[in-house]
Order: structure tokens, then C-alpha cells, then sequence
């Protein structure tokens, strides 16, 4: 039986469309559309024409087609008739409007579906009472009504006056369609914008023009926390095509304005030669917390042999079962400070009128962004109107919105609409990292090779016992629950370096760490990697006495090792794991990893090409991440682009801060990886019963430690260091 709407479920559906019927049109030349036609997730016109909104923000990530395309099922739209236009920033009409954490299809799966049945209910119901036959004689099928008795048939754009005019129907007669019926869900579809993309529509933040519009610049302090002492403001307002310049001050740094001069000029280029020709003294931040990553590193190595500051989850005796362990190994994992690296700058569009504000800005946060700059300027949310524009990469950076909030301080000072615009300077030395991170890791195996004892004593970024913006831990992380005799301490260092979520926030570093001493510890019991990892997911069924058992059930939202199971098996069979080379320079690594609600395990093959060189000669990814796969073309540039970008950080990339400051200028310092390097990824989704989640993070975590697996493999030492460039390892470029 196929689903139906309960009266909760029909409820959230209304609220989502601001409380009015979800289809809203009117014919052309009518004088004022129902009150649904502005923010209705869809709009039918009299010229058959569809109009889906995509709810929310876009960055790469494909949900401008995704998301639109729930709805198109469900409706019965011919997806050729389709018009796809971005939704306003409006939570109270669309509910929560994100791009990150991997949520939008898990949240959006069901409630766009219950969207698009609602409308198409009603469409029926208005054809119903045209023909004088009961809705149940009546089918729909690509933008179109029938009645198959009579052969009768009927546009959705001849009915939607009537629909929309229809009271809502009861919920318990909003019925969902059958998977098996399915002709839009899960078949590959190219992304709505592609065209516009490569033919260079504007669609992006960089490219809103708005009448009057000026340029703005933000300087600040090249070191984190630093203020503005003395600058010469006239001599900055004299420079050619400048038409202000002040000082910003800081205001709940550093999510929030970070303090700095602001210039804003006829042109970019204007405003942006003042700032490089300005004289700005800065005043020093206040003294305390460490100011370099070679101090946070050598902070950290101090800890090795010490309890953390903190317990975040302890079961058993670990001490105990250490003792009686047959086999003890430690090691110690170290991973840097990383940059977003998006290739759009950071950049909003502000325009003050009185005392309301637009801004258009590709955020992938809109509502928290609207709340900080009422907050920091004094403002009502609701005088606050945000334009989503596409952004040009994301990966978490612009989940943050302090772009939005100097974009308006700035507009509003000048009393002019301004466009901000960093540069790649800017957006490098003042990113919010990837936190670093150093695991001090000790564990147990007993004669037969079972993993008895675990010991975690994480050093992060941080005050007391609160970890800095995504440099925490969960204390159920794998292998919590797992092992009998389980500890995980936390040391928090006080690194003056803003930081934030990147792509696989937590997981993509805590993954490495423990993906990697899981080899050491195969390896020390005499085991092939992928049977002791499949043997080490099975002990949570053993593990009768663990209080933490509970615990990893309920908070790590049900993981199912079955399903971790399943991809390890598949990627295996996928990559000839048991057919694999072993010496004469080769490598293969394995790692698994659960996160934002995916299970994947990944294999890379790798060739020593030299005493320092190496080559990657294939990646192999199996996922399981519900099912149905919405749009399989997107799903597979998820997959592969993760992949690909963890390749880049694994490899090369990281953020060196000196002195409280980030030297690096352009691109080349952190070093990303470039179109020549990419290797293909053979990756392969597998079937399950479980309901769809997201994709464009989960996929990303496993990567770097079975590549560093199969790098130490390959070379006969294990590395323990990320990126590989530390320990003197480069990449060959594939052979092609």
C-alpha cells in the first residue's frame, strides 16, 4: 500500500508553504494571484508552464535539482516542463532552509513528496468536478489530468484556478506514490544550472548587479585577534574612485565582524589598490594561547604520556585490561589546519532602504546569518530579506556568515547598495579552519588478535573543557561500544586561529587517526586489515558488559553493522582485495567510516614510483546511504568529488599558522590538487532497505587513512603524519 499523509504530517506540509494550499497560479493578466503563487513551492501557469522552488541553498551539492525533483514525481510533471528558481530565505514559509551536514534529502525526502501529492490531489479534485466523474475515475500523468472511461484529458494550467480555490483536502486522502512507480526518482539527471554554467549566466554571488551598486574591500589584521591602532583614513578617501573609508569594530569576533578598515570605491580594482597602498598600524591582540602551529604540535606531543583534561567516556578498566593485554601498541596521529579553499571568493550584496536591509549572498546558513546581523546592527529579522544566490563551493565555509555581516555593516555606513568582495588573500589568511588535531592512541590485543583495551587521549583546539567550532570529538566514536575496556580523554590548546566546519566536519580528521592505528593494530596480531576490521566490527555484538553498548545504539542514530558489513565486503570484491599485490612497492590500504548517516569503506591502490614518489592506480568506494538515490548523476559527482578532495587534503594540503598569522597568499601554498592528478574512482552504491540520507559528505572521511594505509604498505613504514608532503611523499600523476 503506498503511503499516506497523517493530519501532523499534512500540517508540516502547510505550515512549510506559509499555511496556504501548496500549488498556486493565476491566468496571465490576472490582477492579484491567490495568496500561495508568491512562496508556494509550486506555481502552475495558464500556459501549462511549472514552476518548482528549490528550498534550499545551492552549492555545488545539486539539490536545485534534487530537491525539485521529489516534487516533480509526486506531481506527475512532465520534468521537461519544469522551471526550476531558487527560493527566498523564508524558514517560516519553507522550514529549514541548509546546505551542509548532508541533510537535505533525509529532511526533504518525504515532506517535498507530501508537497507534490498535495498539489496533484488537488488538481484531480478540481478535473473531478469539471467532468462531473469521482476523483478516483481520474489518473494523472505527465502535467495532466485524465479520465480514461471518457478519454478525456486536461493540462494542469486549465485546472489551477479551480484547484487553488478548492478547500485543503484530508490528509488521510493524500496518498504518496509507489516506489515502483517511480519515472523521475532515481533516474540521472543533468543539474537544472548546467547550461548556465558553462555558458557564464550570471547565477552566482559574484555576479549581482544592483542598481547604484558600489565596491567594497574589508581589511584586517594579519594577525587573529588584532585591532586597528591608527590609520590615515584621508589619504585612503584621496586614492582614485574612492568614496569611503572607515573603521569597523570588532563585534562578537570571530563569527561575527572581526574589526578591520573598510573601503569602498567605483570599482573592485579601486578598492582594492587603495587597500594594498593604505598605511594601517595595528594594534597587537591580547597576549595568551599559543600563536603557531609548530607550538600547537609540540603542546600536543608533551601530552602523549599524560592523562586529558577531560574524560569524555569511560568504560571498563582500561589500565586492567592493558596489563593482562598479550600485545600493547601506541602510536600517535597528527593531522593540520586546513583551508576551504572555495573557488568563489566570500562575497554578499547589501542595500539599505530605512530601515530594511536586502542582501544577496550565497550562504549556505541563511536564517542564522539573518539573526546575527540583527542582532549586531540593531535590526528586526524580519526587516531582513535574503536573496540565495548560488555559491561557487562551500564545504562548510559559508555556514558562517560574517561576509553577510560586513556586507551590511558596510552598506549601511555608505547609505549605497555594495557589493564585498575578498580576495583569494583574504579568503586564505582569514578562513575559518579545519581545526588540528593529534590522537595519542594505545590499545590491547589478547593472544588471538581481539582488540581488549582502547585508550584516546585527544589533544584539540580549545578553552577549559569547550572545544573550538568542529574541533570536538564524540565520546561515542567508533570504537566506543565496541571494545569491552574503553577510555577517551580530551586536552583542549588554546591555538588563537578562528576555525569552523569543513566538508565531513570531525570526522574527516578522526577518521584518519583511527582508521590508520586500526592497520597497526591488524598488523601487530598478524592479520589481513580488512577480516581484523570485520572481526572488530562484530565484538559490539560480544561486548554484553559495556555500558557505553546503549549508548553508541541511541547517539550515533542507530549504527547498523550490518550495513558497515556490507560495504566493507562490497568494496572488497571490488577491488580484488583477496587477489591484491603485496611488496615489490605496492600498497593496498582499506578503511570504513560512518558518518552523516552514510556507511562507507574505500580501497586505494597505490606504486612506489621512487624512494620519495608514489602513484594512486585506483580507488574503489562502496556506500550505503538509503535508498532511493534521487538523482544518480548527481549522487555520483557527490561521491567521486568527495573522493577526490580528500585525495587533495590527504596529499598536500594544510594551513601553517606563524606568529598568530597565516603566511599563505594564493592557491599554490596549500597546494589542492590539480585536474592531471585525478584518478578515476570506481564507486558503487549499495541497495538497502533504509530510507535515503545525503551524500556529499560521508563519502569523504575513509579516503585519507586507506590511502596513507596503502602508502605505508607501499613503502614499509607507517606514516602517521598528514599531509603526506611532511613525510617527504609526493604524488606521481597517473598514467593515462
Amino acid at each position: 500500500m503506498s503511503p499516506t499523509l497523517d493530519r501532523r504530517q499534512f500540517l508540516e506540509v502547510a505550515l512549510a508553504a506559509g499555511g496556504a494550499v501548496m500549488v498556486g497560479g493565476c491566468r496571465a493578466g490576472s490582477r492579484r494571484p491567490p495568496a500561495a503563487d508568491t512562496w508556494a513551492f509550486v506555481r502552475v501557469g495558464s500556459d501549462h508552464s511549472i514552476v518548482i522552488l528549490a528550498k534550499n541553498p545551492e552549492i555545488g551539492q545539486g539539490v536545485r535539482t534534487s530537491l525539485p525533483m521529489l516534487v516533480a514525481e509526486e506531481l506527475d510533471a512532465d520534468w521537461d516542463q519544469v522551471t526550476v528558481e531558487q527560493a527566498g530565505a523564508d524558514e517560516r514559509r519553507f522550514g529549514r532552509q541548509i546546505a551542509g551536514g548532508s541533510t537535505a534529502i533525509g529532511e526533504n525526502y518525504d515532506l517535498l513528496r507530501r508537497v507534490g501529492a498535495t498539489a496533484r490531489h488537488l488538481l484531480v479534485q478540481a478535473a473531478a468536478g469539471r467532468w462531473g466523474v469521482a476523483p478516483e475515475e481520474c489518473r494523472t500523468e505527465r502535467g495532466q489530468v485524465l479520465h480514461p472511461a471518457s478519454s478525456r484529458a486536461l493540462p494542469y494550467g486549465d485546472l489551477v484556478d479551480a484547484a487553488t480555490a478548492l478547500p485543503p483536502p484530508d490528509p488521510a486522502r493524500i496518498r504518496l506514490k509507489d516506489p515502483s512507480t517511480f519515472r523521475l526518482i532515481g533516474t540521472p539527471r543533468p543539474g537544472v544550472d548546467n547550461h548556465a554554467i558553462v555558458t557564464g549566466k550570471p547565477l552566482f554571488g559574484i555576479d549581482v548587479k544592483v542598481p547604484g551598486m558600489l565596491a567594497a574591500v574589508f581589511e584586517k589584521s594579519p594577525v587573529f585577534g588584532g585591532t586597528v591602532a591608527e590609520v590615515d583614513l584621508e589619504a585612503i578617501r584621496a586614492m582614485p574612485g574612492v568614496r569611503a573609508a572607515f573603521v569597523v569594530p570588532p563585534r562578537d569576533p570571530p563569527e561575527g565582524l572581526a574589526g578591520g578598515v573598510a573601503i569602498v570605491a567605483d570599482h573592485w580594482w579601486n578598492a582594492d589598490q587603495a587597500r594594498r597602498r593604505a598605511v594601517i598600524r595595528w594594534a597587537d591582540p591580547p597576549p595568551g594561547g599559543l600563536r603557531s602551529s609548530a607550538a600547537f604540535s609540540a603542546a600536543a606531543a608533551d601530552l602523549r604520556d599524560r592523562p586529558g583534561a577531560t574524560t569524555l567516556a569511560a568504560d571498563g578498566d582500561v589500565e586492567a585490561a592493558l596489563g593482562r593485554a598479550a600485545r600493547v601498541v601506541s602510536a600517535s596521529y597528527e593531522y593540520p589546519l586546513l583551508p576551504h579553499l572555495t573557488l568563489e571568493p566570500q562575497t554578499c550584496v547589501a542595500r539599505f532602504d530605512g530601515d530594511r536591509l536586502e542582501l544577496w549572498a550565497p550562504t549556505q546558513n541563511p536564517e542564522p546569518g539573518r539573526q546575527l546581523v540583527a542582532r549586531v546592527l540593531g535590526l528586526d529579522p524580519a526587516a531582513i530579506t535574503i536573496h540565495l544566490r548560488r555559491g561557487g563551493g562551500g564545504f562548510g565555509r559559508r555556514l558562517l556568515n560574517d561576509y553577510l555581516l560586513e556586507a551590511a555593516w558596510i552598506a549601511r555606513e555608505v547609505v549605497a547598495p555594495g557589493k564585498l568582495l575578498c580576495s583569494v588573500v583574504d579568503y586564505i589568511q582569514h578562513d575559518f579552519y579545519r581545526p588540528a588535531g593529534v590522537h595519542h592512541l594505545t590499545a590491547g590485543l589478547d593472544r588471538s588478535g581481539r582488540v581488549i583495551a582502547w585508550r584516546d587521549h585527544f589533544v584539540s583546539i580549545g578553552t577549559g573543557s569547550r572545544p573550538a567550532n568542529s574541533a570536538g570529538i564524540r565520546p561515542n566514536e567508533f570504537p566506543a561500544g565496541w571494545v569491552s575496556d574503553f577510555r577517551l580523554e580530551q586536552t583542549l590548546l588554546d591555538l588563537r586561529v578562528p576555525t569552523g566546519p569543513l566538508r565531513a566536519p570531525v570526522s574527516n580528521g578522526v577518521a584518519f587517526a583511527i582508521q590508520s592505528f586500526v592497520d597497526e593494530l591488524a598488523a601487530a596480531a598478524e592479520q589481513d586489515p580488512l577480516t581484523f576490521r570485520l572481526e572488530l566490527l562484530g565484538q559490539l555484538d560480544r561486548s554484553t558488559g559495556s555500558r557505553l553498548r546503549a549508548r553508541i545504539r541511541g547517539e550515533q542514530r542507530g549504527y547498523d553493522v550490518g550495513r558497515m558489513r556490507r560495504v566493507l565486503v562490497e568494496v572488497a570484491a571490488m577491488a580484488g582485495w583477496d587477489r591484491r599485490e603485496r611488496g615489490r612497492g605496492t600498497g593496498q590500504g582499506v578503511a570504513f567510516h560512518f558518518s552523516h548517516r552514510g556507511y562507507f569503506a574505500e580501497i586505494v591502490q597505490v606504486t612506489a614510483t621512487g624512494p620519495d614518489r608514489f602513484r594512486i592506480d585506483g580507488i574503489w568506494v562502496a556506500g550505503d546511504v538509503g535508498a532511493p538515490i534521487v538523482n544518480p548523476s548527481g549522487a555520483a559527482g557527490q561521491v567521486v568529488g568527495a573522493v577526490l578532495d580528500a585525495v587533495n587534503q590527504a596529499i598536500g594540503q594544510r594551513v601553517l599558522l606563524e606568529n598568530g598569522r597565516v603566511p599563505h597568499r594564493n592557491f599554490p601554498d596549500p597546494s589542492p590538487l590539480r585536474l592531471i592528478d585525478a584518478v578515476p574512482v570506481d564507486f558503487r552504491l549499495v541497495r538497502s532497505s533504509a530510507p535515503p540520507t545525503g551524500l556529499g559528505e560521508p563519502a569523504l572521511p575513509p579516503l585519507a587513512p586507506a590511502l596513507v594505509n596503502a602508502v605505508s604498505e607501499a613503502f614499509g613504514r607507517r606514516i602517521r603524519t598528514l599531509p603526506l608532503r611532511t613525510a617527504g611523499l609526493g604524488l606521481d600523476r597517473p598514467i593515462r
